[in-house]
């Protein structure tokens, strides 16, 4: 892990996965759709830990199913099938009142930062409204809490009484994430929340959540498509296709031996700001097949350039490969 020390990045050792408290439990989750009296597989088996503290970049193409994951987590899906539990508990299992309490420590910062922020609404009345839903806060007390989350996300108190249209999309983003702060969560899921800002504003935000988890201890689920960002941000990293789980390590390792045929084509194509330095692309045949009728065996044998037979009859085990490095994969059965 690398941390900056009076503006020098530093490594530091980080705790083995042994000795580290899973904040977020996920076992075999899956998240089915039904269209046109048919199954869709959006989510379809993930199993998986988040260590309190950590980053965890969850990353594939468009349509893998990362969003659903992630809201179906917090149960703004419910789950088909599987279990997710926080601290211990299964959020399945909780009432609907039960969950509202424990959303105090489970929010969601939205991509789109146009279509999150009611318009009609000031930005005092959407970073309020949390307290309002959940009696925590009122009058004087209220307002002074949203002045510093303003200030907290790099805002300033003047902002409080203007609309949602009179912003960029940066700074409605901003307006999001204190939103989201609002009642001092422990978990974010911070689905694709920079994919819709400029790459000069990527940056800022990025940094801003770094910034508040270094503060406020906070553990995030990032989910995003960008490759070169996600290594920024993240501890570890997930890779997705077409629903199911391919690879999972280290952020740092998942770059540098990349185990998966997959996760091997994402990063070649990721740019490299360097012009000398050269890298042969992995390009991909064909398209992604549909969630309603996935390929047998392995999801991704059909554009697989490494493809065997027994890929279209068995689906292969997920299994550590090395330490701290699994992935799901008949090359390393």
């Amino acid at each position: 892990m690398i941390v900056k020390v009076d503006g020098k990045s530093v490594g530091v050792e980080k705790p083995s996965e042994a000795l580290r408290n899973p904040l977020v439990r996920v076992n075999n989750l899956k998240k089915h759709f039904t269209v046109d009296n048919e199954k869709l597989k959006a989510v379809d088996g993930l199993t998986f830990d988040i260590y309190e503290g950590e980053t965890l970049g969850l990353v594939g193409e468009s349509g893998c199913g990362k969003s659903t994951a992630g809201r179906t987590m917090i149960r703004l899906h419910e789950p088909t099938e599987g279990e997710v539990s926080y601290r211990g508990m299964n959020l399945s299992s909780l009432s609907m009142r039960e969950m509202m309490q424990l959303r105090r420590d489970i929010q969601i910062i939205f991509q789109d930062p146009y279509a999150s922020l009611n318009p009609r609404m000031t930005v005092e009345e959407i970073i309020g409204e949390p307290f309002a839903i959940h009696g925590t806060l009122s009058g004087k007390k209220k307002r002074e809490r949203i002045k510093e989350l303003l200030k907290l996300v790099g805002l300033q108190v003047e902002h409080m009484n203007r609309f949602p249209h009179e912003f960029s999309g940066g700074q409605r983003q901003r307006i999001g994430i204190a939103r989201a702060l609002s009642l001092e969560p422990k978990f974010i899921v911070c689905d694709e929340p920079i994919s819709a800002l400029d790459v000069s504003i990527q940056a800022q935000v990025v940094n801003l959540l770094q910034e508040l988890q270094r503060k406020m201890g906070l553990t995030y689920l990032f989910i995003a498509h960008d490759l070169s960002m996600v290594k920024y941000i993240s501890d570890r990293i997930l890779v997705m296709y077409l629903g199911n789980m391919v690879e999972l390590t280290e952020s740092a390792t998942l770059y540098e031996d990349p185990l998966h045929p997959y996760t091997q084509a994402l990063l070649s194509a990721v740019p490299i700001p360097d012009p000398t330095i050269k890298r042969e692309q992995i390009v991909l045949q064909g398209d992604v097949p549909s969630p309603i009728h996935p390929p047998s065996g392995c999801v991704f044998r059909t554009r697989c350039p490494e493809a065997m037979d027994i890929c279209s009859q068995v689906k292969p085990v997920w299994q550590e490969v090395k330490q701290n490095h699994y992935t799901a994969c008949h090359l390393y059965a």
